[in-house]
């Protein structure tokens, strides 16, 4: 029995989906527990290609018990369409279990995000829009609905009722924006409702049971730590705590059930919307990199920003999260250049800095301080084993390990499932 958290390093989009997919052959189940709508995993397996939002990976393989935990925020809409598209392609989603404790996104919760984006003038966050913010927002201000308040349609009247006029006199005085109609959000919520019931259990005590059961268990995170409003470049950041810390609050297992947690990279980083990025690289290699990588945002489709690996922040993320191993996906990327970088601090100044900055204003005016390393010029793809990459590749793996305080347990260098390369197992 093992349970696993898979826990993003950077600003996400480090192929999460990817490790998932491969660790949940041997999985029993799989939790997806943060986030909403504004995730993207895309997977390449043997039965296509796929681009995920709320459901968790593992929902690709119907053997494996998959959950959307309570620290979800949950698009009815989104979840059923991705329950559409699967079957549409064969595949059956009859092992899907929904937290009736997970949040809910309404419709006016999409509204009020983007009357809040465009009230933001020049400090717009670059948010996908999706409401995911409002509904974590409508939850802290104990405002929020639930799952389980979708099956009791009754009491939902009165209290939707309720929360549809506060949200009518918030577009009106602050945006003058129109209202909304409650007869026509109240339809559609009656809708989901009969449709999400199904799916609907108490995942705390089934994620127990399997746990007592001795069932190995991989807890799937949604964005990454710097994107954390707590940890990450705040406030370019998203809404939940993609840390370690939601893995617990966002399924209910204690901290002593987790044994390992991985922390998942990418041999560059990359983030999509503003916000700080020392490293970045623009022109000609910037674009090369985005290019090789398909640097595009799963959800919204934008260009993602691509720069050098930040072993700075990558050590910090190791901190937070107190990785046991780390994952390096994307290494093929690297293949065609003459020389590789990583930025090992920074200088301003003040001075070096050797350490993540709270204020971005200060991060955001740091330059990199470099080791360069000789490429390895040699395609990777074909490299089943640590032995069969190029040297040079090795020792780039191997230097990213020691300066960010944690050993390299797997290292992928292709989309597919099989270019995959194991040097610890985790499951």
């Amino acid at each position: 029995m093992t349970v696993l958290a898979v826990i993003g390093a950077q600003w996400g989009d480090e192929s999460k989906g990817k490790i998932v997919d491969l660790l949940a052959q041997r999985a029993d189940v799989v939790v997806r527990f943060q986030g909403g709508s504004n995730a993207g995993h895309t997977v390449v397996n043997t039965k296509g290609k796929f681009a995920l939002h709320l459901l968790p990976v593992g929902v690709l393989d119907p053997r494996i018990v998959s959950v959307i935990a309570n620290g979800v925020v949950v698009d009815p809409e989104v979840v059923l369409s991705e329950i559409a598209d699967l079957e549409a392609r064969g595949i059956p989603v009859t092992n899907l279990k929904i937290s009736d404790r997970a949040h809910i996104v309404m419709p006016y919760h999409r509204i009020q995000d983007q009357l809040q984006e465009q009230s933001r003038g020049e400090w717009k966050l670059g948010t996908t829009l999706r409401g995911i913010g409002p509904a974590y927002e409508d939850k802290a201000a104990r405002d929020g609905l639930r799952v389980v308040d979708l099956m009791d349609l009754e009491s939902l009247h009165e209290r939707l009722a309720y929360i549809v006029g506060q949200k009518n006199r918030l577009f009106s005085a602050v945006f003058g924006a129109a209202p909304i109609s409650f007869h026509d959000v109240f339809e559609s919520v009656r809708a989901y409702a009969d449709r999400l019931r199904p799916y609907v259990c108490d995942t705390v005590e089934l994620l127990h049971d399997a746990y007592s059961a001795g069932k190995n268990i991989i807890l799937e995170g949604a964005q990454a730590t710097l994107l954390d409003v707590e940890f990450g470049t705040y406030p370019t950041v998203t809404s939940s705590s993609p840390s370690i810390g939601t893995a617990c609050t966002g399924t209910g297992l204690p901290p002593k059930a987790i044994d390992r947690v991985v922390g998942i990279f990418k041999a560059y980083y990359s983030r999509v919307g503003n916000g700080p990025f020392p490293t970045e690289l623009s022109g000609d290699l910037g674009h090369a990199i985005r290019e090789r990588g398909g640097e595009y945002g799963t959800t919204t489709g934008r260009p993602r920003r691509v720069g050098w690996f930040d072993a700075v922040l990558g050590k910090y993320a190791a901190k937070i999260n107190g990785f046991d191993y780390c994952i390096i996906n994307a290494l093929d990327v690297l293949d065609e250049f003459e020389t590789v970088k990583i930025c090992v601090g920074y200088e301003h100044d003040t001075g070096r800095i050797d350490r993540v900055p709270a204020d971005v204003n200060l991060l955001s005016r740091c330059r990199p301080i470099y080791e360069d390393m000789p490429g390895w010029r040699t395609p990777t793809t074909a490299a089943r084993s640590f032995e069969d990459l190029p040297p040079r590749a090795q020792a780039y793996i191997d230097r990213i390990g020691q300066l960010i305080g944690c050993p390299s347990a797997i290292v992928t260098v292709g989309l597919h499932r099989d270019c995959t390369i194991t040097r610890v197992p985790l499951l």
